[in-house]
């Protein structure tokens, strides 16, 4: 099978480690430690990074300490259902609710900026989040 470089498909598999992770109770360098690999590479592959040539070889032995069958990293990203139930669902929010959160983000983020570049760089966000059709007009 050719790896995909499909950088939605990876994120969905990131989403995917990370809730089964978070289902069974442990921290990332719990996990690390139990799949006999680093923390950043844990991180790594719950934050969806694209591999740049190949399949990250620490993949394996990470999905193998969350109890996932062997073929389930290729399931994942070819668009099959995670192990354990876990899927990708569309929630529908108004602009108030999604501003409301990438403005908590970036106040949370950012240091020594201001409520109104907070507040341009909520619009922003907002207006590409509907060119690309993930809120409505």
């Amino acid at each position: 099978m050719t790896m995909t470089q499909d950088p939605d498909a990876w994120g969905r598999l990131g989403r995917a480690l990370r809730a089964a992770r978070e289902r069974q109770g442990l921290t990332q360098d719990e996990l690390a430690q139990r799949a006999g690999v680093s923390t950043k590479s844990v991180q790594d592959a719950e934050a969806g990074r694209v591999p740049k040539r190949r399949m990250p070889y620490t993949l394996a032995p990470i999905a193998k300490a969350l109890g996932w069958p062997p073929s389930a990293i290729d399931a994942v990203l070819a668009g099959g259902e995670p192990p354990g139930g876990w899927q990708d669902i569309r929630v529908e929010a108004t602009d108030d609710q999604v501003g409301a959160v990438i403005s908590n983000a970036m106040v949370r983020a950012l240091d020594n900026v201001t409520s109104v570049e907070i507040r341009k760089a909520t619009r922003i966000a907002l207006e590409d989040l509907r060119r690309r059709g993930l809120l409505r007009e």
